[in-house]
C-alpha cells in the first residue's frame, strides 16, 4: 500500500477520466468533489487523498493533459515523411481540443488558485505550449528538408500559428458554436498549403 499522501497513477488517472466525463455532460458548473468521485465510482475521500482540494484537482487535470500533448508532440519529427503533413499536425493539435479541452480550460479558468497554480507549473517548466510549439517546429523543419512543405515556409511562425490558433479555441470555443477541430483543420491545412474542403 502507497504512503498516505502518495498519489497513485492509476487513481488519479480514474479520477482525471471521470472529471473529463462529468464536464462533457453537465459543464464546469457542476463539478465538484462529490461529482468526482461519484462519477469515478471511488470512495468519496480519495481526491482528497490525492490532491490539496479541488482546485488543486483542476490544475493538475489541466497540467497533465498538457503534458500528454506535448509527449505526443514530441513524436512528431520522427514521423516527417509519413502521410499528409497537415493530418499528421493536426492530430497534435486536435488532442489539446479533445476530451474537453475547451470545457477544462474555461473551468480552470473560473478559479484562480487553479489559473494561478498551473501558471506557476508552466513558468517553472513543466511541458505546455512552449514544449508543443517547440515540437511542431522541430517536425516541419524535418518535412522542409524533404521538400514536403515549401522551402521559404518559416516553420517558426508556422508553429506559433498552430498553437495560437489552439489557444485561442481552448479559450473561447463555447458549446454549440463552430466545430474547433474543424476551425484548427482549416489552419493548419492553410499553413502547409494543403486544401480542405469548405468550412462547415
Amino acid at each position: 500500500m502507497a504512503p498516505r499522501g502518495v498519489a497513485i497513477p492509476d487513481a488519479r488517472e480514474r479520477l482525471f477520466a471521470a472529471a473529463e466525463r462529468v464536464l462533457e455532460r453537465d459543464g464546469p458548473g457542476a463539478l465538484n468533489s462529490r461529482a468526482v468521485t461519484d462519477e469515478a465510482g471511488c470512495s468519496k475521500g480519495l481526491l482528497h487523498t490525492h490532491f490539496a482540494g479541488l482546485d488543486d484537482f483542476v490544475a493538475e487535470l489541466c497540467l497533465d493533459r498538457f503534458a500528454r500533448t506535448a509527449r505526443q508532440a514530441e513524436r512528431l519529427p520522427a514521423r516527417a515523411g509519413e502521410g499528409s503533413v497537415a493530418r499528421t499536425l493536426g492530430e497534435v493539435a486536435l488532442a489539446l481540443l479533445r476530451s474537453g479541452g475547451p470545457t477544462i480550460s474555461a473551468l480552470a479558468l473560473s478559479r484562480p488558485a487553479a489559473t494561478l497554480r498551473i501558471r506557476e507549473a508552466l513558468e517553472s517548466g513543466a511541458p505546455g505550449f512552449d514544449a508543443i510549439e517547440e515540437a511542431i517546429a522541430s517536425y516541419l523543419d524535418a518535412e522542409r528538408r524533404l521538400g514536403r512543405i515549401a522551402p521559404d515556409t518559416d516553420t517558426a511562425a508556422a508553429a506559433l500559428a498552430v498553437v495560437g490558433a489552439v489557444h485561442h479555441l481552448l479559450m473561447t470555443a463555447r458549446p454549440g458554436g463552430a466545430d474547433p477541430a474543424r476551425r484548427v483543420e482549416r489552419v493548419v491545412a492553410l499553413l502547409v498549403g494543403e486544401a480542405t474542403g469548405p468550412l462547415s
